[in-house]
């Protein structure tokens, strides 16, 4: 089925690179650009059928705000969320605000397709396990983001938490080596350790449960 879509990423060469991928495969993108502000600007001038909104911290303060303008301003187009591997919190979060789906960040084309053709049909274009996660969440919450946040710090040396402030930062690895004073290799184990630590499976998503938890501010503080 061909799905008219506009898609949107605060990274401009994430945007750009999603809407090639849709139009060989024969959607008709209508624009594609960055950053995610420009949600409500694409669709409402454009009128897709689904606008894809890529986000990585979904979950921070004010990142759901375009949905909400949309649901006043264009309710017709369907909205379906880009994210890191959430909290079950943010899934609901994301349909609270408007959205009509979310599907993960390392999905791939063809989930992101399915989603499409889902949301442009009026259903919720989201995996199962993710919804039942949400649903038991709301009624058996966890810690709050604060608390987590305390957790994690508890969790990590000083090495750890100087690699992660870097990791938030966006520096890659060569970088981190540099900061550090160490080879690359050190470097990549330190992350590799990090990542585990905060059962995360990339440094995108480690970033995103940082400014989530407020982490990097707990790491702040005298331990």
């Amino acid at each position: 089925m061909n799905v008219r879509v506009v898609v949107v990423d605060d990274r401009r060469l994430v945007a750009e690179a999603l809407a090639s991928a849709l139009r060989v495969r024969g959607h008709r993108v209508l624009g594609a650009g960055a950053p995610v502000s420009r949600l409500c600007e694409l669709s409402v001038s454009k009128q897709p059928d689904v606008a894809l909104f890529g986000s990585s911290a979904p979950e921070a303060p004010g990142a759901l705000d375009p949905l909400l303008r949309m649901r006043r301003e264009s309710p017709r187009v369907a909205v379906v969320v880009l994210g890191p591997v959430p909290r079950p919190h943010g899934v609901a979060a994301a349909f609270a605000a408007g959205a009509r789906g979310y599907v993960r960040h390392d999905e791939r084309i063809e989930g992101v397709e399915r989603a499409m053709i889902k949301a442009k049909a009026g259903e919720a274009a989201v995996a199962p396990q993710l919804l039942r996660d949400a649903f038991a969440e709301l009624l058996h919450p966890r810690l709050a983001p604060d608390a987590e946040g305390a957790r994690l710090a508890a969790l990590l040396t000083d090495r750890e938490a100087a690699v992660l402030a870097r990791i938030v930062e966006g520096d890659d690895t060569r970088r981190i080596a540099e900061r550090l004073g160490v080879a690359p290799s050190t470097a990549r184990t330190h992350v590799q350790r990090l990542l585990t630590k905060l059962g995360t499976t990339s440094r995108l998503e480690a970033a995103a449960l940082a400014v989530r938890t407020g982490l990097l501010d707990h790491l702040r503080r005298p331990r």
